[in-house]
C-alpha cells in the first residue's frame, strides 16, 4: 500500500484515488454474482429461442452468445465509461464491486486512463447494442445478421488489439499499470 495516506491496491502505489473506498465483495463473491447472472441470461435465451419455432442449434448458441456479449457491454462497460469515481462507492454496489476488483488486474481503469475509457466507452455505446441488434437479427433470419456479426466482431479485434498495444507500448516506457505478484520461487534478494 502505499504511505501518502491514499491507500489503494493499485499500481503505481502513487496513484491517486481520493476518497477510495476497498471492495466489499470478495473476488469468488463477485465471480459468483456474475457467473449466476450470465447463467439466467443465456438460459432463458436458450429456451425461449426453443419455444419460438424451429431455431438451428448453432443460431440458438448464437443467440445466447450476443445475448450475454450485448448484456455485458452495456451494462458491464457502461456502467465502466459513465461511472467515473467507482473506487469511491461505499454502498457495495455490485458493478463498482466488478470494477474495483478488475482494476487491480490493470490499474488503467482505476486511473481512468483514456485510452481504455475510449475503447470501453465506445464498446458500450455501440457494440451492446449491435449485439443485442445481431440476437433480433438472427432470431427473425434477416439478411443483414451475418454482415452485422462479422462487424461486430472486426469492432471487438480493433478494441482488443487497441487494449493491449497500449498495455504494451506503456510497458516498453517503463509505466507500471499491473500488480505483479511475487514468484514464490525467487530469491526475494536477487
Amino acid at each position: 500500500m502505499e504511505e501518502t495516506g491514499n491507500p489503494h491496491p493499485y499500481v503505481p502505489t502513487d496513484l491517486l484515488l481520493p476518497d477510495y473506498v476497498p471492495p466489499f465483495l470478495s473476488q469468488s463473491a463477485i465471480l459468483c454474482i456474475y457467473g449466476v447472472a450470465s447463467l439466467v441470461v443465456v438460459s432463458t435465451v436458450w429456451v425461449s429461442s426453443g419455444f419460438s419455432r424451429k431455431i438451428a442449434k448453432l443460431d440458438r448458441l448464437l443467440l445466447c452468445w450476443w445475448a450475454f456479449t450485448g448484456l455485458t457491454h452495456l451494462i458491464l462497460e457502461g456502467y465502466f465509461a459513465f461511472a467515473p469515481e467507482f473506487y469511491k462507492d461505499k454502498s457495495g454496489f455490485f458493478l463498482a464491486e466488478v470494477w474495483k476488483e478488475y482494476s487491480k488486474g490493470d490499474s488503467r481503469y482505476a486511473a481512468r486512463d483514456s485510452g481504455v475509457v475510449s475503447v470501453e466507452g465506445l464498446t458500450a455505446v455501440f457494440e451492446g447494442p449491435a449485439c443485442l441488434l445481431a440476437l433480433y437479427a438472427i432470431a427473425t433470419r434477416k439478411s443483414y445478421s451475418y454482415i452485422l456479426q462479422f462487424a461486430i466482431s472486426l469492432g471487438q479485434l480493433y478494441g482488443t488489439a487497441v487494449y493491449f498495444i497500449t498495455a504494451y507500448l506503456e510497458d516498453l516506457c517503463g509505466r507500471e499499470r499491473c500488480r505483479p505478484e511475487k514468484d514464490q520461487n525467487k530469491n526475494p534478494l536477487s
